[in-house]
């Protein structure tokens, strides 16, 4: 007999339930640990047909790790299981491992890709250099607006410039600098560090013939590229390059009902970080970069019409569909589109 298995996954505990021909035959909690749920799993299930969780922070540890173990393990979209999950009257978690189990055994569920452990290494330093320049502007406008209450404006720029500024501002401020300055020191550190992950994410860029695919498009970077390969991991994930740009929510949202149909913003969906990273390399190809391309000529176009920011949204998602073709076809960007 087969048994359907739904994990509510929480930081601590984790509610199991499990069902056998239509019914609950138990459900419990245990520690929030791949091995004890195997070990459980292997007392109460042993022949278990499908072991549903949702996507959630510890959704990539728990699923290969159960995988380890053996365990047919299923990671299905939270979104659409909530819809299912908010049918019971009362939400616990108990109800909620009921549920899962209940949509393994009519198998109603969308399953989420997985990403190995390598490709979440490489997004987790994307991730932090990113955090770390974040904090590096968040502390540098916190001294401008702190020396500012005191009539010190600090000009404008950037590294070692601000950093000169601001001490050349404080020459006289004995009081004020105990204050500033160990502001100033983080701000300092935070820039070290940040600039020292960019070394390693542009290292490991050099060594990936597909980032260096990627890099050939003008606009395209280390960052972008790394966490664009990352994110696809293999272009036969997609069976078209159009879905990619769907699939990162760079469309439009559909809505239609009787008369009503019309299209909407872009839906924002997907991964947020490497959306914001397209848009970024779109406005680098529309405005600073120099070299001549269909893409650029097409998107300058657009500008005209439409607006900068909806043309640059458009050459995004045109840049997502090129850069999964290049990585499918193995082949360098071409600036003008061969006859």
């Amino acid at each position: 007999m087969e048994y359907y298995i739904g994990l509510d996954v929480s930081m601590k505990e984790t509610a199991v339930s499990i069902r056998r021909d239509g019914k609950r035959v138990w459900r419990g909690k245990c520690a929030s640990d791949p091995a004890t749920i195997a070990n459980i799993l292997g007392k109460r299930a042993p022949q278990a047909a499908r072991v549903v969780f949702e996507t959630g922070p510890l959704s990539v540890w728990f699923y290969h790790a159960l995988r380890a173990e053996g365990l047919p393990a299923i990671c299905i979209d939270a979104r659409h299981a909530k819809a299912a999950l908010d049918m019971a009257p009362n939400k616990t978690d108990a109800n909620d491992a009921d549920g899962l189990a209940h949509l393994a055994e009519v198998g109603f569920f969308r399953e989420v890709r997985v990403k190995g452990f390598d490709s979440m290494l490489t997004r987790t330093l994307v991730a932090a250099r990113t955090r770390l320049v974040r904090v590096a502007v968040d502390l540098s406008n916190t001294i401008r607006g702190l020396m500012k209450t005191f009539g010190l404006i600090v000009p404008s720029g950037k590294g070692r410039t601000f950093e000169r500024n601001v001490r050349s501002l404080l020459d006289d401020q004995p009081k004020l600098s105990t204050i500033i300055l160990p502001i100033l020191e983080a701000w300092s550190t935070a820039r070290i560090q940040a600039v020292r992950l960019e070394t390693q994410i542009v290292a490991q860029a050099r060594r990936n013939e597909a980032c260096q695919l990627l890099m050939s498009i003008p606009g395209v970077g280390a960052i972008t590229a790394s966490s664009f390969v990352t994110a696809i991991e293999s272009p036969d994930n997609f069976r078209k390059s159009r879905s990619v740009g769907a699939w990162l929510g760079l469309t439009t949202r559909r809505y239609q009902s009787g008369e009503v149909d019309y299209d909407g913003h872009i839906s924002l969906r997907g991964d947020r970080h490497l959306r914001g990273l397209l848009y970024e390399a779109a406005t680098v190809m529309l405005t600073r970069s120099s070299a001549e391309s269909d893409m650029r000529t097409w998107g300058l176009k657009l500008k005209e019409r439409v607006g900068f920011k909806r043309a640059a949204v458009a050459v995004a998602r045109k840049l997502a569909v090129t850069m999964h073709a290049m990585l499918k076809s193995n082949t360098t960007f071409e600036r003008t589109a061969k006859a």
